[in-house]
């Protein structure tokens, strides 16, 4: 990033910027589909929001992350776990979300959608 990394504003904003796969930016280098964050009435830093499909991608990536190995590695009730939290994200809106996922998890589309009909099954009982 260009600007002033050493603010506040920048450090507070910095890990939900990187969760999210966004990029931070200089003020003076933003487009206008950015978003600018003011501190005290000041242009501090700029927002690059990511495309849904690539936050998808750091979605899965820090789901990784988090259990420590790749996601296809998951026992079964774990990867039905994921597939909840994906959905409750929004994962599936996601054009090609469902074979994203299915990829990353290891397992088929057809899978992906069972386990989705299984949750929004229970959720109706």
């Amino acid at each position: 990033m260009t600007g002033p990394v050493d603010h506040p504003l920048v450090a507070a904003v910095k890990p939900l910027a990187d969760a999210m796969g966004a990029e931070l930016l200089g003020p003076g280098d933003a487009r206008a589909d950015d978003v600018v964050l003011a501190w005290e009435g000041e242009d501090v830093v700029a927002v690059r929001l990511p495309q849904l499909s690539e936050s998808l991608d750091h979605i899965l990536a820090a789901m990784e992350r988090r259990h420590g190995m790749p996601l296809a590695g998951l026992d079964r009730k774990t990867k039905q776990e994921a597939v909840r939290l994906l959905e409750a994200r929004g994962a599936f809106s996601v054009r090609h979300g469902v074979e994203t996922v299915a990829g990353a998890l290891g397992v088929s589309r057809f899978t992906v959608y069972n386990y989705l009909n299984r949750e929004n099954g229970t959720k109706g009982a």
